[in-house]
């Protein structure tokens, strides 16, 4: 799939060389299609990491891609250098008057905070509302989900007893939706996080229905009726060794941190990594971007999406 991105982005190098094709500014405007506008509102503290992640799971259709990622201006971030922010991201502001075709809100290192104790929340929940007039399908990933929840729905989370750290084995609900379609009857995903929103609560919620969960990690996957509003409990992003890192992180700042799930071979930390995901969440991103993006969005943005053929 082309995937045009802003300027020289440090990810584009990386996915050249991993053969994915990314587009330029120039090949792009001589296309005869119009690409799909996609914005990331990038919460991740290692935001470079995220980009590249992100990237590689849009790269699998053919589908003419543009990526617009943003920033909240209302928190100042530690990880990533303000010259890298300032010449890849924009803020609210500068598109709050931009339609999108769709858009991903990610998690972040918040979890254990109260959502009105983010400094961003406010900020957060003005997006979160403009999506629903401006963006024709949203995805919310991990945090990024339980907000979007609580928010939209009022789906309060809770602490667990321990992090839920790990590869999980989920079963697929309802095959029939296309967000699935081609997934195996039962696939491992990724889940790194303190909290939840009960299965039970998502169940409940009739604005809701949930595609596939985890009898040990809860709901994975869940989404209104008309796919306009996507959550997605865990990371299904992650390269092979994002948990790797997070785990040896863990260890290093003396917290207590269970060796990651399903992950190393033989349970065996020296052993390297099992990439067991990757298939599946390339998948969603590829059926999100098809059928809830593309097949519905109209040619001139400010039109009408038709969900009618979902």
């Amino acid at each position: 799939m082309p995937v045009k991105v802003q300027g020289e982005l440090p990810a584009k190098e990386i996915l050249e060389r991993e053969n994915i094709f990314v587009m330029d500014e120039n090949r792009a405007v001589h296309q005869d299609i119009r690409p799909i506008e996609i914005a990331i509102l990038n919460l991740m503290p290692l935001k470079e990491e995220t980009e590249l992640q992100l990237l590689r799971s849009l790269s699998n259709t053919p589908l003419q891609i543009s990526i617009t990622f943003m920033m909240v201006s209302g928190h100042q971030s530690k990880n990533t250098s303000t010259s890298h922010l300032n010449q890849f991201y924009v803020t609210f502001d500068e598109v709050r008057g931009k339609m999108f075709d769709g858009m991903i809100i990610t998690g972040a290192p918040v979890e254990q905070l109260e959502f009105e104790e983010v400094d961003y929340w406010d900020e957060l929940v003005t997006i979160m509302d403009w999506t629903k007039t401006h963006v024709t399908s949203t995805i919310h990933l991990c945090w990024g989900a339980q907000a979007g929840l609580y928010h939209h729905f009022g789906l309060k989370k809770r602490m667990l007893d321990k992090k839920m750290f790990g590869l999980f084995w989920h079963k697929v609900s309802n095959r029939k939706i296309p967000l699935v379609r081609g997934f195996d009857d039962v696939f491992l995903a990724p889940h790194s996080r303190h909290t939840e929103i009960s299965a039970e609560d998502i169940h409940n919620c009739k604005e809701l229905m949930v595609l596939a969960e985890s009898d040990e990690a809860g709901v994975f996957l869940t989404m209104t009726h008309d796919g306009r509003q996507i959550f997605v409990m865990g990371h299904p992003e992650y390269d092979r060794v994002t948990l790797d890192g997070e785990y040896k992180r863990d260890l290093g700042k003396g917290l207590p941190i269970e060796i990651p799930k399903n992950y190393y071979r033989d349970d065996d930390p020296a052993n390297p990594p099992l990439l067991m995901w990757r298939s599946h969440a390339n998948n969603m991103y590829t059926n999100w971007l098809n059928y809830y993006v593309y097949q519905v969005t109209p040619y001139d943005l400010m039109g009408t999406p038709d969900f009618s053929s979902i």
